[in-house]
């Protein structure tokens, strides 16, 4: 079995277990009922595996969108949900363009360093076991949420301070440029994605969620086949964002510590 049919079956049992494993568990523990639902909004900071290496830098970009979460059990002291979040993401890379004396590289045209990334809009669609330790109705909650995540490509833009004609190839350190005018092939994202957080819950004000994630892409950007240039190309994204939630139902205050 290849590394990708191994990673692709390794998703879709994080897929089962997640629409298994909460239901289950909720026979057992103490029934919730809250659902919620807000927005969100945070910083993401990217790059892109590739094979052949592309040195880079972090890819800097805004992210944000539409939060809900359904609480469906307290089992012992954690409380247990199902979180999704529909999001717009400007993720991309940066690429490092530097020589071999590890000195930015200079174009002979235009006598300024050379600069170049991707810029690119995804519509990013995670889904999460959320567990969480600590106060539900007012206070704090520390958490830990993991899931997959299907992302679906918008736009993109290549950005750069000089003419792909005229680009400094003799002073690179890395000569591969076939990603500056590539376009993107796979148009479907998939991967893994996992954060840790703090909450604080009022029952007049709502739930403020400050969360720190990491997404690890199975998938490749491009066509992965012995015939293509690329054979990796998988996204990786680190995320801080901020959440806010507002109660549609919520289990009665008598029920719930």
């Amino acid at each position: 079995m290849n590394k990708s049919v191994f990673l692709s079956r390794f998703l879709w049992a994080c897929c089962l277990l997640l629409l298994f494993y909460l239901p289950t568990k909720a026979q057992i523990g103490e029934h919730r009922n809250d659902l919620a639902i807000g927005v969100n909004g945070g910083y993401v900071l990217s790059n892109v595996a590739f094979l052949p290496k592309v040195p880079q830098s972090l890819h800097g970009g805004l992210t944000g969108g539409l939060s809900v979460r359904y609480v469906c059990e307290k089992y012992f002291n954690t409380i247990c949900s199902i979180y999704g979040e529909v999001n717009l993401a400007q993720i991309g890379w940066k690429e490092r363009i530097w020589d071999r004396n590890d000195k930015p590289v200079i174009n002979e045209t235009t006598g300024v360093a050379e600069q170049c990334q991707r810029d690119m809009t995804y519509l990013q669609v995670p889904v999460f076991a959320h567990l969480a330790w600590g106060r539900e109705q007012k206070g704090m909650q520390f958490f830990f949420q993991a899931g997959p995540q299907v992302g679906f490509h918008l736009s993109d833009k290549t950005v750069k301070n000089f003419e792909l004609s005229d680009r400094n190839l003799l002073d690179r350190v890395n000569n591969t440029v076939q990603q500056d005018t590539m376009a993107v092939q796979n148009k479907v994202d998939y991967g893994i994605a996992a954060g840790v957080g703090m909450e604080y819950s009022h029952p007049k004000m709502g739930h403020l969620l400050l969360e720190a994630r990491y997404y690890y892409g199975l998938g490749n950007m491009y066509k992965d086949t012995k015939r293509d240039f690329f054979s990796t190309s998988r996204f990786s994204n680190i995320v801080v964002k901020l959440t806010y939630f507002f109660d549609i139902t919520r289990t009665r205050r008598d029920q719930a510590q």
